[in-house]
C-alpha cells in the first residue's frame, strides 16, 4: 500500500482509539451524575449546555448552517443518537437495570448496524467481518458476565432496546443523510433537538430534580466538555470518513475499556475472564474493521 493510502488509515485508527477512550469515560461520569439527578434532567443539562457550546463555536467561526433539509436531518440524528439512545440507557438504570445488562444490550449495536447496512444496500461484509462481529459480541459477554443478573424488570429491557435502536438507526442515518453540514453546526442542532425532546419529560415527570452540589456539577461538566464536545465530534468524524459498520464495531471495545477504567477509578477487580473478553473483543474489532474503512 502506498504511503498516501496508509496515512488516512492510520489517521482513522488514531481517531478510533481516541474515541473509544473518551467515550468510555462517559459511562463512569454518567453514573456519578445520575446518582445526583433524575435521568432525563441530567441529560437536559448535558445536551443543553453542549448545544450552546457547539452553537457558539459555529457562530464564532461563521460557518454555514445548511439548508432546511440539512438542518432537519441533523435534528433527526440528534433525536435518535442522543435523546433515544441515552434516554433509554439512563431510564433503564433508574428502573433497575445493571451496568452489565445495559452493556450487553448496547454491545449488540455493531451487529444490528451491520445487518441494517447490508439490508439497505449501503455496505457488503465478508465472512471474516461477520466473524469479527460475533467474536466482538462474545468478548463483551465475557467482560460483563459477572454483572448480569436475572432481576431486570421488563420496562428496563424495553428502555435499553429503545436505546439500541436509537444508536443503531442513528449511526446509519448520520452516515446517509446528516454528514453534509459543518460539524459544529450539525452537533449544535443535534444537541438542541435532543434537549427539546427530553425537556417535557424532565420537567413534568421529574420536576427537573438534581442535587445542587459538586457531586452533580463536576461529572456533568465532564460529560459536556469531554464526552459531548469531544466524544461526539470524534464519532461523527469517524462516521463521515469510514464505513458505518467499521465505526459501530468500535463499540465492542466499550465494556472492556470501561472495565479497565473501573479498576483505576472505582477500585474494581480485573479478572482473567474480563481479560480474555478484552482480547476477544479486540480481535473481533480488528477482523470487522481491517477492510471496512469505506462503504461499497
Amino acid at each position: 500500500m502506498p504511503d498516501s493510502d496508509r496515512r488516512p488509515h492510520a489517521s482513522l485508527r488514531t481517531t478510533g482509539v481516541a474515541f473509544v477512550l473518551v467515550w468510555c469515560t462517559g459511562y463512569i461520569a454518567g453514573a456519578l451524575m445520575v446518582a445526583q439527578a433524575a435521568p432525563l434532567t441530567a441529560l437536559v443539562w448535558r445536551f443543553g449546555l453542549a448545544a450552546l457550546a457547539f452553537g457558539a463555536f459555529a457562530v464564532a467561526a461563521g460557518v454555514a448552517w445548511g439548508d432546511g433539509r440539512a438542518r432537519l436531518h441533523s435534528a433527526v440524528t440528534g433525536v435518535l443518537m442522543l435523546a433515544l439512545q441515552f434516554g433509554g440507557v439512563y431510564l433503564a438504570f433508574a428502573w433497575g437495570a445493571s451496568a452489565g445488562v445495559a452493556a450487553l444490550v448496547i454491545g449488540t449495536m455493531p451487529l444490528l448496524v451491520a445487518a441494517l447496512a447490508v439490508a439497505g444496500g449501503d455496505e457488503r461484509l465478508r465472512a471474516s467481518q461477520w466473524g469479527g462481529m460475533a467474536l466482538g459480541l462474545a468478548g463483551v459477554a465475557l467482560v460483563v458476565a459477572d454483572r448480569i443478573d436475572g432481576h431486570t424488570p421488563w420496562p428496563a429491557w424495553l428502555a435499553l432496546l429503545g436505546g439500541l435502536v436509537g444508536i443503531s438507526v442513528g449511526t446509519l442515518y448520520q452516515k446517509r443523510h446528516a454528514s453534509r453540514i459543518d460539524l459544529r453546526a450539525g452537533l449544535a442542532l443535534q444537541n438542541a433537538a435532543a434537549t427539546l425532546v427530553l425537556l417535557p419529560g424532565a420537567w413534568w415527570l421529574e420536576g427537573l430534580r438534581y442535587a445542587d452540589a459538586a457531586g452533580f456539577y463536576l461529572p456533568m461538566l465532564w460529560t459536556v466538555v469531554v464526552n459531548s464536545l469531544g466524544g461526539f465530534a470524534l464519532l461523527f468524524v469517524l462516521i463521515q470518513r469510514g464505513a458505518a459498520t467499521g465505526v459501530a464495531a468500535l463499540f465492542f471495545l466499550m465494556p472492556p475499556v470501561t472495565a479497565v477504567f473501573g479498576v483505576w477509578i472505582l477500585g474494581e477487580h480485573l479478572t482473567a475472564l474480563k481479560g480474555a473478553g478484552f482480547a476477544l473483543a479486540a480481535l473481533g474489532v480488528w477482523l470487522a474493521t481491517r477492510r471496512a474503512t469505506a462503504p461499497v
